[in-house]
């Protein structure tokens, strides 16, 4: 029979019977044999390694003790139990339980990610086995977060449920309770600034305006940490230097539903400064590096720009390879003259070198694609602008959602790092197929696939097939932006279109045209580039209608013989560019600006000689430091006329190639194409004119010298001019997750289309009755103007641009229009 000579259930080192106990009770003996009970989970193997004990040892207290101790540190065992007899040790154990699941029941404020995040740092997760001993610990380090939050109320309980062999589910119990409420915020001690200016710096309230929808008043532990550091920063800028948050206090009510803060400042008095001495290693530029301090001498100590002076200077340094350099400012106090001297120590380190640049997240875009846009290279020293410059051409190629940097310093080596590119892709694309509807363009069915990012290659091609209630084309197309090395591009694309200008809210005329264009572009530098092509054209026009401006057109080119013939041109067409663009991203950009050029001719020769001229030029200014708030201006400016003689009459700029504005695209509250010259019919008898639809009449009854603009539909002009202010805001409602594929702005547009060819005095003639109907159009004065707000969002069909807007300065033929949405491209 065993009889157990030693306790019963010995913990490791706190056991309750004291060692003088153990030594009256306790005798050595030799093992001959150890025996394990109990095992499921750990190998006998393992457990043995845990004992100290081997066969043949002799057995005291302090080696029992130890061998406890040892199989409790192993963490594999919630209770042991010890005993011998005739030599043989017995020893019995109870594993833990393993963690089969983890759920948590009640959880609003914190996400069950973060909770499981944290539980995975205790190594308390799945798998694992429950150490019961730390459950406290996790409850309360849970309910602690509640309380720093405002939740004084929140209890958490852990709860185990028992399951078949050896598991247990760990449950988590959440009562969050409701926030406690600030009050009242009190500063104690300020002089220099109310306590209604103090308090404005916060981010915590005790007060929210009724109209404030998202503002609150809950008490949050790192919201004041982060408030004391405004403070102070404050303070620091203003010139007071030795200004300190001396305590703060947080009372609760006794409800537990309420809060008091007061904080307690010293603010010291302003100091100037002195004197600025740069000191360390100035590798020979001290002469440089003073004269670009921003700090001036005797000027109001200003926190700000002394950490804006350092990490000036790590910029500078880092450009020649001076990856790590310190830059550290000591500064001298004269309380009595109240001046600060400014020691700013320069320590460069070793210059580092670049041994490799790698590449993650690019599951589409090859390698060569993103390397190719790299200013900093392998093999030399790391230059922090190159760096910089190279992130920024990954974000302009539009194919990145987003695109980190690292450097990482190769190991055992203090002047060799690895450069980590880092991208999450997003569509650079679309493939289309069904059915779809817009304000602008009404139903409409398509089929395209459309790739800036061919197959990975950085190439870009595309065929489309839409129709739509005005228009149905066809277009094939290939760019491929580095046909050399160098960065010279070389596309082209063959196209097809027939447009009926009545559904897409014009004067009525239809027009087929086919025909291809070849371009090529050249990069003058990293911001600036050329462009030039050549194309053919072909157009038929038919069933124009006789408004009178087109009647102009219609008489210099028809055929006298037949009259009635529809009108066949072919031109060859010579385009040339030049584009600007220093933007940070190529989608949803939020600094920089980007200019564009454009102009086309055709050919002298061709049986329509006119050109057309475009300007367009946009500007993003972060108010904030992470582009939350950006304010974008834009503009636009367009002219266009005929050169040349036609049968002794000047050409003149077809009808078709008009400008025209007014949709979702550009003077936003307008209806699409809406704003600028409208059709008018001046009735003159039997004159020739244009053939209507049915082609039985080329002459239009009526009394001649009779005008009718009442019905006119928009018709274009030859010049434009548009501007639009527009401030990006956050979305509302939207997780930070999404800010990089939806936007949200409020904008004012302003703009108008006129024909500068339209001779307004020579109607006059007309009785002044019928005279006065009559707008002038070619004045660039008739401006009109919205205001509203809109939403793009770069969705898995292509981007899509929702607005609301409202005309401020309209023309009473002008047609309005509040809500809009299409497809389009992003600004």
């Amino acid at each position: 029979m065993r009889f157990n000579k030693i306790f019963a259930s010995m913990l490791f080192v706190g056991a309750t019977f004291s060692a003088n106990t153990i030594a009256q009770t306790f005798q050595p003996f030799e093992v001959k044999d150890i025996q394990v009970e109990g095992l499921q989970r750990v190998a006998l193997g393992a457990a043995l390694l845990n004992i100290p004990i081997k066969v043949g040892d002799t057995v005291d207290q302090v080696k029992l003790q130890q061998a406890i101790k040892s199989l409790y540190g192993s963490t594999n065992f919630e209770k042991i139990n010890v005993s011998h007899e005739n030599g043989v040790l017995y020893v019995k154990v109870q594993e833990r339980p393993t963690i089969s699941s983890v759920t948590f029941e009640g959880n609003k404020d914190i996400k069950d990610e973060q909770l499981q995040e944290s539980l995975d740092g205790s190594g308390v997760k799945v798998g694992e086995s429950l150490d019961r001993t730390m459950l406290s610990g996790i409850e309360k380090g849970l309910q602690d977060f509640y309380y720093g939050v405002g939740k004084y109320g929140a209890k958490v309980e852990a709860q185990i449920i028992n399951l078949p062999r050896n598991r247990v589910e760990l449950r988590f119990n959440f009562t969050e309770g409701l926030a406690a409420e600030i009050r009242q915020i009190n500063v104690v001690g300020n002089t220099v600034y109310s306590d209604s200016e103090i308090i404005s710096m916060l981010e915590l309230k005790d007060y929210v305006a009724w109209w404030d929808l998202f503002g609150e008043r809950r008490y949050q532990k790192q919201k004041l940490q982060a408030d004391l550091e405004t403070i102070t920063t404050h303070y620091q800028n203003e010139g007071y230097i030795r200004f300190k948050v001396t305590s703060t206090q947080v009372a609760m009510t006794p409800d537990r539903k309420g809060l008091y803060i007061t904080i307690n400042v010293d603010e010291g008095e302003k100091y100037k400064v002195k004197e600025v001495n740069l000191t360390g290693d100035l590798m020979g530029r001290e002469k440089l590096l003073k004269s670009i301090l921003p700090i001036k001498e005797g000027s109001t100590y200003n926190g700000g720009e002394v950490t804006f002076a350092e990490g000036m200077y790590s910029k500078y340094l880092g450009r020649f390879g001076y990856a790590y350099p310190e830059v550290k400012t000591f500064p001298e106090i004269d309380d009595d003259t109240k001046e600060v001297t400014l020691n700013i120590n320069i320590d460069p380190g070793k210059r580092v070198y670049v041994r490799s640049i790698n590449f993650t997240g690019n599951t589409v875009t090859k390698d060569e694609v993103m390397r190719r846009q790299l200013r900093q290279m392998e093999g030399a020293w790391l230059n922090s602008a190159q760096v910089e410059l190279s992130k920024s051409n990954l974000n302009r190629l539009g194919y990145f959602e987003t695109v980190d940097t690292e450097t990482v310093q190769v190991p055992g080596s203090d002047d060799l790092v690895d450069v980590d590119v880092k991208v999450k892709e997003q569509p650079s694309g679309s493939f289309n197929a069904g059915v779809g509807f817009g304000t602008e363009s009404g139903l409409s069915l398509q089929f395209g696939v459309q790739q800036s990012n061919f197959l990975g290659t950085g190439n870009q091609a595309g065929i489309n097939i839409n129709t739509n209630k005005y228009s149905k084309s066809m277009n094939i197309s290939y760019t491929d932006p580095y046909f050399t090395k160098d960065g010279v591009s070389l596309g082209g694309s063959i196209f097809w279109n027939e447009f009926d200008a009545q559904e897409a809210n014009l004067e009525r005329y239809k027009n087929k045209s086919y025909g291809f264009a070849v371009n090529s572009g050249f990069p003058l530098n990293e911001y600036n580039r050329l462009n030039g092509g050549i194309g053919y054209r072909h157009n038929t026009i038919s069933e124009i209608s006789s408004y009178e401006q087109a009647v102009r057109f219609y008489n210099i080119y028809r055929d006298s013989n037949d009259p009635n013939q529809d009108l066949s041109f072919d031109n060859f067409e010579l385009t040339a560019g030049w584009s600007r663009s220093n933007l940070n991203r190529g989608t949803f950009p939020t600094s920089g600006s980007s200019q564009r050029l454009t102009a086309k001719v055709t050919v002298p020769g061709s049986d329509l000689q006119y050109f057309k001229t475009d300007f367009d030029t946009s500007f993003y200014f972060p108010l904030t430091r992470n582009h939350n708030f950006v304010f974008l201006t834009r503009a636009r400016l367009g002219y266009a006329n005929g050169y040349g003689k036609f049968n002794d009459n000047d050409q003149i700029l077809p009808f078709w190639e008009n400008y025209y504005s007014g949709g979702s695209s550009s003077l936003r509250g307008f209806k699409s194409n809406s704003v600028g010259p409208r059709s008018f019919y001046l009735f003159r008898g039997s004159e020739p004119c244009s053939p209507d639809p049915s082609g039985t009449s080329c002459s239009i009854p009526g009394d001649p010298n009779r005008i009718n603009v009442n019905n006119g539909n928009s018709i274009g002009g030859n010049a434009i001019a548009t501007l639009s202010a527009e401030m990006i805001v956050p979305t509302p409602f939207l997780d930070e997750a999404y800010t990089n594929s939806v936007r949200t702005s409020f904008f004012v547009d302003a703009g108008n289309v006129w024909d500068s060819e339209f001779d307004y005095d020579s109607y006059k003639f007309l009785p002044a009755e019928q005279f006065a109907q009559l707008e002038d159009y070619s004045d660039p004065a008739r401006i009109r103007a919205s205001w509203g707000m809109s939403i793009q969002w770069l969705s898995p069909m292509g981007p899509m641009v929702f607005s609301l807007a409202w005309p401020i300065k309209e023309y009473a033929d002008d047609e309005t229009e509040i809500f809009s949405f299409n497809i389009g491209k992003t600004f």
